[in-house]
């Protein structure tokens, strides 16, 4: 089956937009029965849940013919917690219908819809629903159309005056309003050439649960619409991943381009190495029932199994744009989880939840041992919890949430980072420039491939867009940032893929360090309607934090409001409206983006983040010198690098600036030599000065004042002893044999004779062993006997894992650290644990089993003692 036309249907919330979607499929003769929301019988509600609420939660097709014309209709949520949903269906619609509820008007979120019909440039029909409701002007809202959406807005319904409604079609365009002017008409293609370019937007009266004008509706859409064109190669965009009643994996897509069959291998457009799995099954979904098919022609919604790899948003064949959602979740939550279950385990079987819906970026945080998530609101929060009972018998719910905040830079910088432990060797620099509001990360190369081939460039970069990247101000994520590679360096022996990683994040890490960086907060775009008594008292308040607010209308009885404001402030506002409105009051918010932060200071300091004891973003870099590892702090790097990047400051002063109000205080000579001035004294001191403030804490001192001795710290039992596994297996030599036949024997070999050692000690024993290079890899702990085994997750090698560990482990017990690695052994003394070489965790561990045996032959010896034959027996007796 081929479908000519893919139409999406949004509205704001209780707009009538699935009540709309049963009124096109019944007129079109694709239900012979007209379901209603409130009768729980609709026929796109096909969940439990959306049937029970009363809305619209996931986004569903279904397929009707009208006029010759195929149409694959898309319903989307309204709720503006589910707007994470709607937007991915926007990347494969070919036509909208925009639903504007005639009584209320347009609210908040339908001019965050119109800016996504905007960005996503998709030719719009508007449908003003509910006109049969009393005090609905159609001449008053086409005014406010214009006024908000523009003069394109016209209206197609029935309308005596023909040369009216040309005049307002030819405005325009110049050229159609001169072919007007000479021939008095316009035709139907150029009606739809001004539709297809988003020039002109039909607007339709009516009310879809009367069926009143959704047959005009109709006529307009097969009689103005225009065919896509596609072009002969394969390619499709997927828009998202769902499961079928058995729990099949499946993957939404549009076919844009060829034909796609089953049993077709496709590849990632965006990413041409990457190979995705073959297409097992097509089907094509009307609601919740579907059809199998062989293929799936260029313009068809289809599912399809077999793709095990694919995500939203995701290009394949030909399609290479990526696409990045443009609304964001603003609220952090943790989840929690019963006390019976396991929260890690918890966090593992939400691996399909996670696959679906990306944007609730679930994470596990190690050092909590938590589960977070983002999500817009706390409807969405109840849906979740719903799904994840209904879907994996568990019981969760979350905290009272936090704002989300993000981290930019205000100007340009150089970041430099090096890693050189012994035998291995990778350096990296960044230019780091501030990008405008809401352009998010981007990443780009100015490295000539002489010094670094392409496939090391490819492989940092592609590290970097692998992981969200924490600010230095409260660790929020990094956004509005181009991180652009300017050189680095390699060693021919000794540098491996995970060396770049290193040294990559470190470059960013000391570029943000030495930045003058900005922290950013969520705002609302927002649409009150009160009474005109309490206009004053939302005046006073809303004027308290935003600048941007409008009386948009007061006619003595209701005001309307309009304007925009952080968040933070908007979150529980609607209390307090509903308070002084007396309930009157009504409230509707859409998110409008970042801006700086109003209280950085309050903010930074209530978050307590201190940047120099991350450990998992270290900013310092790791030379070797005389054969040992040396750990160089962020502000000193800049002396020991290998590359010179000189060239590069003088460009990047030169992009900085400075703003306008400073321009006229300083010449740019003293401008140019403060700048230089901060430079020198960051590098060499002794000002020490940086781009953040760190929080300053009271700090109880560990010392008898009246001495002035230092105590030695007091520990917990039990102590600790971390071994790095392979660090230890090459560093002797009889498991160093044995692991250039066998591996998994001198895994075994190190395994049992710890155990034996952990029966003599009292220490706890863990012992780490990568698994950074493991595809898909989580992380794994085991018990063996009476030891610890971790294998480390993808990406995280064991060094690593017991720099963390030892530092928080290290906060309460003794630490012992066993390893070659002098990087390591270096990071634990700082962390206040014992080093181990593994010279002598051998000789302790040849002095245990000593003991052992000694204590064995002893007792071997006492029963020896006290053994009776029974030959002896009966002769005694």
């Amino acid at each position: 089956m081929k479908n000519d036309l893919t139409i999406g249907i949004l509205a704001h919330v209780d707009a009538g937009k699935t009540t709309l979607s049963e009124a096109l499929l019944f007129c079109g003769g694709a239900l012979q029965y007209l379901g209603r929301v409130d009768h729980q019988d609709a026929f796109l509600d096909t969940d439990s849940l959306e049937r029970k609420r009363g809305i619209t939660i996931f986004s569903k097709q279904a397929l009707l013919s009208y006029k010759g014309l195929d149409i694959t209709l898309m319903d989307t949520p309204g709720h503006i917690d589910f707007s994470s949903e709607m937007e991915k269906v926007l990347s494969v619609l070919d036509y909208a219908i925009l639903i504007i509820n005639g009584s209320d008007g347009i609210q908040g979120h339908s001019l965050t819809l119109w800016q996504l019909l905007q960005r996503y440039e998709i030719p719009t029909f508007i449908f003003i629903n509910k006109m049969d409701l009393p005090q609905t002007d159609a001449e008053k809202i086409m005014s406010v159309l214009r006024e908000r959406f523009g003069e394109g807005c016209v209206h197609f319904g029935k309308r005596p005056d023909q040369r009216h409604y040309f005049e307002e079609i030819a405005v325009c365009s110049e050229e159609v309003l001169t072919h007007f002017l000479k021939r008095g008409t316009i035709g139907d293609e150029e009606i739809s050439n001004l539709i297809a370019k988003r020039l002109l937007f039909p607007c339709y009266f009516g009310s879809a649960l009367k069926l009143s004008g959704v047959d005009e509706l109709l006529d307009g859409i097969s009689k103005f619409s225009q065919l896509p064109q596609y072009p002969d190669d394969f390619g499709a965009r997927v828009f998202k991943i769902g499961r079928d009643a058995q729990g099949m994996r499946l993957s939404y897509l549009k076919v844009t381009g060829g034909v796609l069959k089953t049993r077709d291998i496709v590849r990632d457009g965006h990413d041409k190495e990457g190979l995705i799995s073959k297409v097992t099954q097509i089907r094509f979904y009307s609601a919740d029932k579907y059809a199998v098919t062989e293929e799936a022609a260029a313009g068809s919604i289809c599912a399809v199994t077999g793709l095990s790899d694919s995500y939203p948003g995701q290009a394949l064949g030909a399609e290479t744009e990526l696409l990045v959602p443009a609304l964001q979740p603003v609220l952090s939550y943790r989840m929690i989880v019963s006390e019976e279950n396991d929260a890690f385990d918890v966090f593992k079987q939400l691996k399909d939840i996670r696959e679906e819906d990306p944007q609730l970026a679930l994470s596990w945080d190690k050092k909590s041992r938590e589960i977070h998530l983002l999500a817009m609101g706390e409807v969405q929060l109840e849906v979740l919890s719903h799904i994840i009972k209904e879907r994996f018998g568990l019981v969760v719910s979350f905290d009272a949430g936090r704002i989300l905040y993000k981290e930019t830079i205000a100007y340009p910088v150089i970041g430099m980072g090096h890693f050189e432990p012994l035998k291995h060797y990778a350096e990296v620099h960044f230019r780091l420039e501030p990008l405008p509001r809401g352009s998010g990360l981007h990443y780009d190369s100015s490295c000539s491939e002489d010094i670094l081939p392409r496939n090391d460039q490819n492989f940092i970069l592609n590290q970097l867009t692998q992981q969200v990247h924490a600010g230095v101000l409260t660790g929020s994520p990094l956004t509005d940032l181009r991180i652009t590679l300017l050189t680095g360096r390699a060693h021919p022996k000794h540098t491996v893929g995970g060396d770049f990683r290193e040294a990559a994040f470190r470059a960013l890490r000391q570029g943000l360090m030495q930045a003058k960086n900005i922290l950013l907060e969520p705002w609302y775009r927002f649409s009150l309607e009160l009474p005109a008594p309490s206009l004053g008292r939302a005046m006073t308040d809303f004027s308290r934090v935003s600048e941007d607010i409008l009386i948009q209308s007061n006619d003595g009885q209701y005001a309307r409001l309009q304007g925009s404001a952080p968040v933070a402030f908007m979150r529980d506002y609607l209390k307090e409206i509903t308070a002084y409105t007396h309930g009157l009051g009504r409230l509707s918010c859409a998110f409008m983006g970042f801006a700086a932060c109003s209280n950085p200071q309050e903010v930074i300091a209530d978050l307590g983040y201190n940047p120099e004891q991350d450990i998992s973003n270290p900013a310092d870099s790791v030379f070797c010198k005389q054969g040992a590892s040396v750990l160089v702090k962020w502000h000193q790097a800049q002396n020991f690098m290998h590359v010179d990047t000189s060239a590069y400051f003088k460009d990047t002063k030169k992009k900085a600036g400075r703003p306008a109000s400073e321009k006229n205080k300083k010449s740019a000579s003293q401008s140019l030599d403060d700048e230089l001035k901060v430079i020198f004294e960051r590098t060499y001191g002794p000002v020490k000065r940086r781009g953040f403030e760190p929080v300053k804490k009271k700090i109880q001192q560990n010392f008898d004042r009246s001495e002035n001795v230092i105590k030695a710290p007091i520990y917990e039992k039990p102590d600790y002893l971390l071994v790095d596994g392979y660090n230890i297996i090459h560093a002797w030599e009889e498991l160093r044999q044995l692991s250039s036949d066998n591996m998994d024997a001198a895994r075994q070999l190190l395994m049992d004779r710890l155990s034996n050692y952990r029966g003599m000690i009292d220490r706890e024993i863990i012992l780490v062993f990568d698994a950074y290079r493991v595809p898909s890899g989580v992380e794994n702990v085991t018990l063996y006997h009476n030891i610890h085994i971790v294998y480390t997750k993808e990406a995280e090698t064991a060094d690593a894992y017991i720099e963390k560990v030892s530092y928080e482990i290290g906060k309460k017990h003794r630490v012992s650290v066993a390893t070659a690695d002098g990087v390591i052994q270096l990071i634990a003394l700082c962390h206040g644990a014992l080093r181990i070489s593994p010279d002598m965790l051998k000789e302790e561990i040849a002095a245990s089993e000593a003991q052992m045996q000694a204590i064995l032959d002893k007792n071997y010896q006492k029963a020896s003692s006290r053994i009776v034959f029974p030959e002896e027996k009966s002769i005694e007796s």
